[in-house]
């Protein structure tokens, strides 16, 4: 019976642009189900495939630097080839498309087949590992069916929406459920990191970056992974919010190759029960603020630690993820507006959004074949370094960007912060390819790896 309800409410006139929520007055129409939706909605929601090219690995001895050079050149492993399988969503009618990074982010040969078998070459314009985001371009496309981006903020528990995909590869399918949940974070698979729409709409391998609408045939997600134990929908999937697309929508006609999310500079934790209790609330709420670097545009705002976010522009935020989410939309060049909470007094804070700063210069150095550590890549740390290698906001000196092959074989890895080379300190690029020049049979590295002192010892 409840089911039937939703059906009677779920009938909308035949486009879109134009429709509204209405009972239906006929058997015929009730009958059609979402059949007006989706014949209006599935033009826009295309095929991907994806071609990747992986480089082969050298395997056993040969992987090391030592005993390549040892027996000389040895022939590298063919490439492997990897082919991806995914969905997408046409959101405007020149040609951009929007999926997952995991399906398109690598590849090197994109097509394109959209719902009538017409084929498209295409290309990344803009991709993000962290967000599973990427935006395609179809070559020569015009005049292609497009979905309307709603307003994901207005998105309700409990409204009736429709999954478009291409699931195992079998063809364009569509299922059906209900919004179960907003405002998920760090419970999705894969590379992505933020904040989801949940819904109990049947989502399975090949829906990646396929479209989830509402009863009006508005995009509001892009679906994005599964929580499941053997691999199968089993009624928790994940859809990015239309309103990060719309963001990525509009950097990627600005010409941006990379997405430019704003930069907090803080660091936080959801407030517990705990922590409420000892700041004298009656229920947690907010991101209490745990770090902050000296120019960080939060602090220059008058935040300090022991602080807690509570809304981003009217939002309640309840983890750093939404945080960011709700920075992330905003876009980079304007402000955001912050309620903070401190001695339990609440007032509101305007907050600049902008890129981490890249000063004082990174001075990025990789040494060459004169060095002891060939191909070790290093950078002077720096607010967008930080960033960028997920470092310590305390972080200073200098950090290992690429150990290099003979760097992987003395125990170095990627964001190893060095603060000392046979006892010399070393604060800039320069000062490590200095010691590393005038140094004897040994090294030794001084450094933090991931908050943790660590010494290392290499015999050359």
């Amino acid at each position: 019976m409840l089911r039937s309800l939703f059906l009677l409410a779920a009938l909308t006139l035949a486009h879109p642009v134009q429709a509204e929520t209405r009972v239906p007055k006929s058997q015929a129409e009730i009958s059609m189900g979402f059949a007006p939706v989706v014949r209006e909605a599935r033009p826009a929601v295309v095929n991907i495939y994806a071609r990747i090219i992986r480089p082969g690995r050298q395997r056993g001895l040969f992987s090391d630097p030592f005993f390549r050079d040892f027996f000389g050149d040895v022939p590298s492993p063919r490439p492997r080839v990897q082919n991806s399988l995914g969905s997408g969503v046409i959101l405007s009618d020149d040609g951009y498309v929007v999926s997952n990074y995991h399906v398109v982010g690598q590849a090197s040969e994109i097509r394109v087949v959209t719902a009538d078998r017409r084929e498209f070459s295409a290309e990344v314009v803009l991709g993000d590992e962290e967000s599973d985001v990427a935006i395609l371009r179809l070559d020569d496309a015009e005049h292609l069916p497009f979905l309307r981006l709603r307003d994901s903020d207005e998105v309700e528990v409990g409204e009736l929406v429709l999954a478009i995909g291409n699931p195992f590869g079998i063809g364009q399918t569509v299922s059906s459920g209900i919004v179960s949940g907003l405002a998920r974070s760090g419970v999705a698979t894969g590379n992505a990191r933020g904040y989801f729409i949940q819904t109990d709409a049947a989502i399975n391998p090949g829906n990646s970056g396929g479209a989830l609408i509402d009863v009006n045939g508005d995009l509001i997600g892009i679906n994005t992974s599964i929580l499941s134990r053997s691999g199968g929908s089993n009624g928790i999937g994940f859809a990015i919010p239309a309103n990060l697309v719309t963001e990525f929508l509009r950097q990627a006609r600005a010409g941006h190759e990379s997405f430019q999310r704003p930069w907090a500079g803080m660091a936080g934790q959801p407030m517990s029960a705990g922590i409420a209790e000892s700041f004298g609330l009656t229920f947690p709420e907010g991101v209490v603020i745990s770090d902050l670097h000296p120019d960080s545009p939060v602090g220059q705002a008058g935040f300090r630690v022991g602080d807690t976010v509570t809304h981003v522009d009217g939002e309640e935020v309840n983890s750093p993820s939404e945080m960011m989410f709700r920075m992330s939309i905003a876009g980079i060049g304007g402000e955001v507006t912050m309620t903070r909470l401190r001695d339990g007094e609440r007032d509101e804070r305007r907050v600049a959004l902008m890129p981490p700063p890249d000063e004082p210069p990174a001075e990025e150095t990789v040494l060459d074949e004169r060095s002891v550590l060939p191909g070790l890549a290093v950078a002077r740390v720096n607010p967008a370094v930080i960033l960028r290698l997920n470092l310590p906001l305390s972080a200073e000196g200098v950090v290992v960007e690429d150990p290099g092959p003979y760097g992987v074989r003395a125990g170095l890895q990627r964001g190893d912060i060095l603060s000392a080379v046979n006892g010399e300190a070393v604060e800039r690029p320069g000062d490590l390819v200095q010691v590393l020049r005038e140094t004897g049979r040994w090294l030794r590295f001084d450094l933090l790896r991931r908050g943790q002192p660590v010494t290392l010892r290499l015999r050359l």
